[in-house]
């Protein structure tokens, strides 16, 4: 059943950079909706413009880059009218990202300690240091770090890369947060703390209510992860539906490219598939399908722009030939 008040619905967002070599339409006409207690993985190749989706989400986009169209409801309220200080008291409160490097969130020169209390009081001005404390070091814990009552005294450079990222998450964590922005925030760890942090997050998400936005490029970990999947390619979503639907029958062929492209998907001994051709750069996009150089499929038709359409119930696809038969 849809969700008639999400924690997050955005509709029609564009994003464009206006750069000196041209205009790059990073995000353009992207759509979607992440419900309480819901996890939604957004995956692409690189230059998709997953990151740029996330970032637009609390307008971290700096110049040349804007938001030109669309909304970004929050609870209700259209992040793309709020002002800068509306912005401020969302970010790390109400609305938390975590970066894919843990120094955009950490500073270097200050103590671990100081770093999580302060984002708590920021916030919530009748917490007690001793409540700060106590819940900084459970966040710790609960990302897997050992002997949080040392490394609460401790300075970032003190912490490997992917110790760093780990306390990243957990000040995301703290103020349990209505939507989490999550860009690729488990790449540089190993595989049993990559287990350990999905496992926490999707408890958090149940727990709390939290919606969740997981952008990556590894379909691995969304399905294990999300309960939906947006596909991004060239700007745009190209498929969305739940996760379980989209990986089983994908019905865009890029989607079916990044399926077929994964060694898990591959008869054992034989080559791994891959897409043939090269994403079109932002700059130069093709008119109409932006997929269609690289798509077997593709014939007059997809010289114009094709919009979104439900072809089965719950499923979307940007294509004039989607792929509805077998997918073995």
């Amino acid at each position: 059943m849809r969700d008639l008040h999400p924690t997050l619905r955005v509709e029609g967002l564009q994003t464009h950079f206006f750069t000196k070599e041209g205009l790059a339409r990073a995000v353009d006409d992207v759509s979607f909706t992440v419900g309480k207690s819901e996890i939604m993985g957004l995956v692409g190749e690189s230059g998709s413009g997953k990151t740029v989706t996330g970032f637009s989400l609390i307008d971290l986009v700096d110049p040349p880059g804007k938001i030109v169209g669309g909304q970004i409801l929050f609870n209700g309220e259209d992040l793309v009218q709020a002002n800068e200080r509306r912005m401020s008291q969302l970010r790390g409160n109400r609305i938390a990202m975590i970066f894919q490097d843990p120094m955009m969130t950490l500073n270097p020169v200050l103590r671990i300690d100081t770093q999580m209390m302060e984002t708590i009081v920021a916030h919530n001005k009748n917490v007690s240091k001793v409540e700060a404390h106590q819940r900084s070091r459970d966040a710790l814990g609960q990302v897997g770090i050992p002997a949080p009552d040392e490394r609460l005294r401790a300075y970032p450079h003190q912490f490997s890369g992917g110790m760093r990222q780990r306390v990243a998450i957990a000040i995301a964590l703290l103020n349990k947060p209505d939507l989490i922005i999550a860009d690729e925030p488990t790449t540089a760890l190993d595989v049993t703390i990559q287990g350990q942090i999905l496992s926490e997050t999707q408890k958090l998400c149940h727990k709390f209510g939290t919606a969740m936005i997981w952008i990556t490029h590894d379909l691995a970990v969304v399905a294990g992860l999300a309960d939906k999947i947006c596909v991004m390619y060239a700007g745009r979503i190209v498929e969305q539906g739940l996760i379980n639907d989209v990986l089983d029958r994908p019905i865009h062929p890029y989607t079916r490219g990044l399926l077929g492209s994964v060694p898990g998907h591959n008869t054992r001994g034989k080559r791994l598939f891959q897409i043939p051709g090269m994403t079109p750069s932002l700059l130069k996009l093709p008119q109409g399908c932006a997929f269609q150089a690289r798509c077997s499929n593709a014939d007059n038709a997809c010289t114009s722009e094709p919009m979104m359409k439900e072809p089965v119930s719950g499923r979307q696809v940007r294509c004039f030939h989607p792929q509805l038969g077998d997918t073995n």
